[in-house]
C-alpha cells in the first residue's frame, strides 16, 4: 500500500507552531507509521504547504519556506525527496517559487496536470488492488481536498484513522467526518487492518 502524508509540517505538529493543536495522530505517526516504514523499507510521499502571501483567505502567512514551521515532521530517511508543494487547501493550487525561501512567491494558480504528473512519478498510477493511504493534517480541510483529487483521478483512497486529525484535534469531529462526507471519496481503515 502506498502512503501520502498531507501537511505533516512542524507549523502544525510542534508545540511552538502557529497552527499547533494537541492532535493524537502526530505521536501515532511518529511511533507507529514511521518505524513500520523503516522496518519494511516503505516510503512516504508528501503534499506540503507554502502558505506565504499573496494568498486569498487567511491573512497571516505560515508554513513559510526557510522557517522551522515549513519543515516536514516525516523523517528524511522514510520520505520521498520531492514533495508536492501547494499554496491553498487543494493540491491543485500552486505558485511560482513555491517552497523556495530565497525567492518571492507568485500568485496562486491551478496546475491539475502538474499534480497528475507528480502522482505518476512519485506514487505511480492508479492500480486496481493497490490503494493510496492518506495520513496527516487536517482531515476537515487539506486531507479532504487531497482525497477528492485522488479519487477523481481514479485512485482507491483509504484514510488511516489513527494517523489523521482535524484542525481542532477533536476525536468526535474526526469520527463524524469519517462517517460522512469522507466516505464519498475513500474508506476509513485502522492500523491493525493494514499493518500486516
Amino acid at each position: 500500500m502506498r502512503i501520502i502524508s498531507v501537511d505533516f509540517q512542524k507549523e502544525f505538529t510542534a508545540v511552538w507552531g502557529a497552527c499547533y493543536k494537541a492532535r493524537p495522530c502526530v505521536e501515532f505517526i511518529r511511533k507507529n507509521v514511521v518505524p513500520h516504514c523503516r522496518e519494511h523499507g516503505g516510503r512516504i510521499a508528501e503534499v506540503v504547504s507554502d502558505y506565504r502571501q499573496p494568498r486569498p483567505g487567511l491573512v497571516f502567512a505560515h508554513c513559510e519556506p526557510g522557517t522551522p514551521g515549513y519543515e516536514s515532521d516525516i523523517p528524511e530517511d522514510v520520505r520521498y525527496s520531492q514533495p508536492w508543494i501547494k499554496c491553498m487547501h487543494s493540491p491543485l493550487w500552486v505558485r511560482e517559487n513555491g517552497g523556495l525561501a530565497e525567492k518571492t512567491p507568485g500568485n496562486p494558480y491551478q496546475d491539475p496536470s502538474g499534480f497528475t504528473d507528480w502522482l505518476a512519478a512519485v506514487v505511480g498510477p492508479p492500480k486496481e488492488n493497490d490503494a493510496l493511504l492518506l495520513i496527516g493534517l487536517t482531515l476537515d480541510c487539506c486531507v479532504l481536498c487531497t482525497a477528492q483529487e485522488l479519487f477523481f483521478r481514479g485512485y482507491q483512497v483509504k484514510f488511516l484513522v489513527e494517523a489523521l486529525d482535524t484542525y481542532s484535534g477533536s476525536q468526535e469531529e474526526k469520527h463524524s467526518l469519517l462517517t460522512t462526507p469522507l466516505v464519498n471519496w475513500g474508506a476509513p481503515v485502522y492500523w491493525q487492518e493494514i499493518r500486516k
